[in-house]
């Protein structure tokens, strides 16, 4: 074992109790349990935690973000009251910037209810820190009903999934127990998953598909706000338009770890997939458009290009490097992909197409 890890001993307890773990059941423990969670007891962002995020990287990320969605407000007629919610604020990094970067919109502030959805006490008392004022829930479904303009980036990763493995048209669970006081993996038995039943399609023997399960009702509820009431959302993640292989993995001080080795730990994280959230909202969806292309369309090279233009050179470098980890193709630009739900008969926020 690497580190010492209080949650591994609960955990086979419990596994010795009921029997063998689904994987989205060990995700929520390592990362929410209440006294040993991941989230539930640090700040894991930035270079002295264990992974950065694009807000951190640069004010840019934020900043184009926020100017989509207030695009997108005026395109909507410029609501008197609406909710602007961020799911994951992390250290609320995203959203000072994305509020800086849109005080100068006549009305926009003024309109504005701040929401955070945030479940962890510590990173919340880090928003609150950089924010102040706002309302703060543990889940999507206790937002307004008002125009909701809704951002989450990095959030959907960190949901629980289930893997499963095929077995001929059928379906076995890849589950965790425990052996000589060690996690381990496992299979259960073959059975048919009704949730599974498209991926049939484009699957072999022996393939592993992830599910989502905890991501549809959480779209729902948004897309069912836009859809009622305006708005807009932008969903930033890591991920494609279909799940396919085993992608959970565990980060700690930025180097991937085993995912049994000291659960509560590391980040756990896996793949999003984007036709799974797609498939649940009610109301519009544009393409899944590659971080890189959706940011270049927002105009981030110009922005880069501005704010180099007033800055030391020893600060410089570090601002090129995150122009281009944000926005590469063999960086995050490729592999993080931007959806936007958007009401039936708006158009989409700039950046995305339809």
């Amino acid at each position: 074992m690497t580190d010492s890890a209080p949650l591994k001993p609960i955990l086979i307890d419990r596994i010795r109790a009921v029997g063998p773990m689904r994987i989205s059941d060990f995700m929520s423990e390592c990362l929410m349990h209440p006294q040993y969670g991941y989230y539930a007891t640090r700040d894991p962002f930035g270079t002295e935690g264990d992974f950065t995020t694009a807000p951190e990287m640069s004010q840019m990320f934020g900043e184009l973000l926020g100017l989509s969605l207030a695009q997108a407000w005026m395109d909507q007629g410029a609501p008197e009251q609406f909710t602007l919610a961020e799911a994951g604020p992390g250290r609320g990094t995203l959203m000072a910037d994305l509020l800086r970067a849109t005080r100068r919109i006549p009305g926009f502030h003024d309109a504005l209810d701040l929401h955070l959805i945030e479940a962890s006490p510590a990173l919340r008392q880090k928003q609150r820190e950089l924010l102040g004022e706002a309302t703060w829930h543990d889940t999507v479904a206790t937002l307004p009903e008002q125009p909701l303009f809704f951002v989450a980036n990095e959030f959907f990763d960190a949901l629980p999934i289930r893997q499963f493995v095929r077995e001929g048209t059928a379906w076995r669970e890849q589950l965790i127990g425990f052996e000589n006081a060690q996690l381990c993996y496992g299979l259960g038995a073959a059975s048919p998953q009704p949730a599974l039943a498209h991926r049939l399609e484009d699957t072999q023997e022996g393939d592993v598909v992830e599910l989502c399960e905890a991501a549809v009702p959480i779209v729902a509820e948004i897309g069912q706000r836009i859809n009622t009431h305006g708005g807009a959302a932008l969903i930033i993640d890591y991920g494609d338009w279909r799940s396919l292989g085993d992608t959970l993995q565990a980060v700690k001080f930025h180097q991937e770890v085993d995912v049994l080795d000291a659960p509560g730990n590391s980040d756990l994280t896996a793949h999003v997939d984007f036709e799974v959230i797609c498939a649940a909202t009610p109301s519009k969806f544009s393409r899944v458009t590659p971080q890189g292309v959706f940011l270049e369309r927002l105009g981030i090279t110009q922005r880069a290009q501005t704010l180099a233009a007033q800055m030391e050179p020893d600060v410089m470098e570090q601002h090129i490097l995150a122009h281009r980890r944000l926005t590469h193709p063999e960086e995050m630009g490729n592999l993080f992909k931007v959806v936007a739900l958007y009401p039936e008969g708006a158009h989409p926020p700039a950046g995305v197409e339809p």
